[in-house]
């Protein structure tokens, strides 16, 4: 057999869909978006056909909406961004997630997106990652934190931060399809970084520097955690002590 790259990829592609919604941040979808369109068939879904516009004011098309999103999805993926205060309180998009959730092969999510899964009942008893700002709530929706770039729970697969979202992206290829197609993958995308600074992380860039980025966000943890209060079947009336805002 010839040896070339398509030759590595299943006769079926996987059908994968991402959710959006307005207020999201961008690179949470993008970045794992560019990965898996590679080898899968992916649907952006929201509740209408509508633009949705992002957190910076960005519009972007959903190709599909929660009522005909296929049922039997390979892949769910839920980004973060600070549209979550309202969809971790929105019912219609909580079912959807829920129930997409419960029948997908994998279930993701990059950033805050753990939040939404936590929300819609799909992370309890797991170990998950999210924004480092978030850690704390995870713990509120029956999660246990992980404080990794990437972490795999079963079929639940979840990211930190915003840019762990293309590392999730390969990880999640390698699990669906091998690694020899997430390596084919990432040399496309020539994915090998350098950052200049050694600030990504709390650990990297120190006391002071965290502190700055925690205040700016502190508002916003706060909101999430009275969201969290809300849904005490799912989190069980926690938010708020746990981070202690």
């Amino acid at each position: 057999m010839e040896d070339t790259a398509a030759a590595s990829l299943p006769a079926r592609r996987p059908v994968v869909a991402l959710l959006l919604y307005p207020g999201l941040t961008l690179l949470d979808l993008v970045a794992p978006y560019q990965a898996l369109a590679q080898s899968m068939d992916v649907h952006l879904v929201w509740k209408d056909l509508e633009p949705v516009k992002d957190d910076i004011g960005v519009e972007m098309l959903p190709t599909t909406t929660f009522a005909d999103c296929p049922e039997q999805l390979d892949l769910l993926l839920v980004p973060g961004g600070s549209g979550q205060v309202e969809v971790n309180g929105d019912d219609e998009v909580l079912e959807f997630v829920a129930d997409r959730g419960a029948r997908a092969r994998y279930v993701a999510s990059v950033c805050g997106g753990s939040l939404i899964l936590g929300a819609a009942g799909l992370l309890r008893g797991y170990r998950a990652a999210t924004h480092w700002i978030a850690r704390e709530l995870l713990a509120a929706y029956g999660a246990q934190n992980i404080n990794e770039r990437v972490v795999i729970d079963r079929n639940r697969i979840t990211g930190g931060g915003v840019t762990a979202g293309l590392d999730l992206g390969l990880v999640v290829i390698a699990e669906m399809l091998g690694e020899e197609i997430a390596k084919i993958t990432q040399l496309r995308l020539e994915y090998d970084p350098q950052p200049p600074f050694d600030t990504g992380s709390p650990e990297g860039a120190g006391a002071r520097l965290t502190r700055l980025v925690r205040d700016d966000f502190q508002a916003f943890v706060g909101q999430l955690a009275d969201v969290a209060n809300t849904l005490p079947e799912r989190g069980w009336g926690r938010a708020r002590e746990a981070v202690r805002v």
